[in-house]
């Protein structure tokens, strides 16, 4: 996660230093400490956090469970982990809803914070569970704010009450109160009532916040801020929570690159905990927060879990199913490896989720370096294609991949490249349908492994005769071709080149020795040698 990225690279490299002791000492644990506590000051995390942080680190560093563990360096790593995710609020805490509908969310926060965009984002997330939210424009302060939120809403397809142009004009406590009315006439099960922020923390600001509470006495109180805010965030988190008291948390903008740390200290000096996060600018890009997935991501551990669900939501389990069918009975075609690709794009943003796998803070330049706009051209070129060219590609002759790369914007290498991308995809799926290990390019068969078609054995060599003789070699594969097997000098008589002399005494009379030549041969020879 970008907010987070320099975080990570430091306690990345402290960790790398330990890996190579066999056994740490205490100077060992002081100077790792001295490197963690300079990582989290350095990102804005607060002083009284970092404390008792790194005192709890050194003291179970130092203990009986790292100096009897065989792996010292992991072990403290994993205690930082542990350590960390507390910080973070050690367990996922979810929305609580009303037993008597409908559930009343109120959001509170800072201007700029995001609070209206989070709105939708939040609205949509419900939705996709079958809830029918609500969206109320409480934030009568902000010029078009009321605008704004009336966009969202109908970006995530839910509905919103804005009775009030905005601008100034209107009660927000009293579009508040009546907002839950008509959620009740209009059987919504879910409210979320955007309020008024301001550059800063004011005395009107939160007597507007508390009145409105008082009015709707919401079921949720969730108080947003920016994951780049600084150390500021934790004076803001307290006075809100002394003049609105928030039950919970929801944190913006941890795709930008600020520091970010100082979100870390929230919920440790509030007690209330991370409930979201926000990840984007789209309205898709909005999760569950869950503190043990954020701690791995920040130590570079990957977040598997949440990378597995995101899978689950993009993709059709019987599509993936037909698509598994075809690729076994080798009938997968440019089609279906576009809508494989389209799938994919639905996931979101393709370095997110790499940088969701275990060590990926290494491969960090070439993520980077990763163009998502290449999923885009590969998709021009594929619909540029006629439909028996997508099912046939064998038809893509010079011609048609020049029109085809004229179609799409591209070059005829760029043609060249994707359709032999998709060969190599293709044999490699189907040899694994089949239960097989496939050949992978610039690595070659794996030892030991079951070949193409999963049957685990091995070629047998083609049978024939090895001879140099063109004449000979033509006659013994014809022997070998009619199932006879054909009749070679012996070996056994010593320095003859024709297999003649020695071993009479096995030969039997008029036949010559077993494998030899017959009397009529010797005859023969007799003859053509003037005797």
């Amino acid at each position: 996660m970008a907010t987070f990225g320099n975080l990570s690279d430091r306690l990345a490299e402290t960790f790398k230093n330990l890996r190579t002791k066999g056994k740490l000492t205490a100077a060992d644990v002081d100077g790792t400490v001295r490197e963690i506590r300079r990582a989290l000051l350095d990102a804005d995390v607060a002083l009284e956090v970092v404390k008792a942080f790194t005192g709890i680190v050194r003291e179970r560093a130092l203990s009986d469970e790292v100096n009897k563990a065989l792996n010292p360096a992991q072990q403290v790593v994993q205690i930082v982990n542990e350590e960390l995710v507390q910080i973070l609020g050690g367990t996922q805490r979810r929305l609580e809803f009303a037993k008597k509908p409908p559930t009343i969310i109120m959001l509170a926060g800072l201007q700029g914070a995001g609070k209206t965009t989070l709105a939708g984002k939040l609205a949509k997330w419900l939705a996709k569970d079958g809830h029918t939210p609500l969206l109320v424009a409480a934030d009568l302060q902000r010029p078009n704010a009321v605008t704004q939120l009336e966009v969202v809403a109908r970006q995530a397809g839910v509905a919103v009450y804005a009775p009030e142009p905005g601008n100034g004009v209107g009660d927000p406590v009293k579009v508040a109160r009546d907002g839950v009315k008509y959620a009740l006439q209009k059987v919504h099960d879910v409210v979320i009532v955007d309020t008024a922020g301001r550059l800063g923390v004011d005395a009107e600001l939160m007597k507007q916040a508390a009145n409105i509470r008082k009015a709707i006495d919401p079921d949720e109180v969730l108080f947003v801020i920016d994951a780049m805010i600084g150390q500021d965030a934790v004076a803001t988190a307290k006075a809100f929570q002394d003049g609105v008291d928030f039950t919970g948390v929801v944190l913006t903008k941890l795709d930008g690159d600020a520091r970010g740390g100082a979100a870390l200290s929230v919920a440790s000096l509030t007690g209330r905990p991370i409930m979201f996060a926000s990840t984007g600018e789209g309205l898709d890009d909005f999760e569950p927060f869950h503190p043990d997935r954020m701690a791995g991501r920040i130590l570079d551990l990957g977040d598997i879990l949440t990378l597995i669900e995101q899978a689950q939501g993009a993709f059709d389990e019987d599509e993936a199913r037909k698509v598994a069918e075809k690729f076994a009975t080798d009938t997968f075609t440019l089609d279906d490896f576009l809508g494989q690709m389209q799938q994919l794009r639905n996931m979101g943003s393709i370095k997110k989720m790499m940088s969701m796998l275990p060590g990926a803070g290494a491969m960090k330049q070439q993520l980077d370096n990763f163009d998502e706009r290449e999923i885009v051209r590969t998709e021009a070129i594929i619909q540029s294609m006629t439909k028996l060219e997508r099912t046939t590609p064998k038809l893509l002759n010079g011609s048609r991949r020049l029109r085809i790369a004229r179609g799409s914007g591209s070059s005829v290498t760029e043609v060249n490249q994707l359709v032999q991308r998709f060969d190599q995809a293709a044999k490699m799926m189907k040899t694994v349908a089949r239960g097989g290990m496939p050949n992978i390019p610039g690595m070659g068969p794996i030892p030991g492994a079951p070949f193409a078609g999963g049957k685990g054995k091995q070629v047998q060599k083609k049978k024939g005769s090895k001879s140099g003789n063109p004449a000979k070699r033509a006659a013994e594969n014809a022997a070998l071709a009619a199932g006879v097997k054909p009749v070679t000098p012996s070996t056994d008589a010593a320095g003859s080149g024709f297999g003649i002399g020695g071993g009479a005494s096995t030969a039997q009379p008029g036949k010559g020795k077993a494998g030899g030549p017959s009397a009529e041969e010797m005859e023969a020879l007799q003859k053509m040698l003037g005797r």
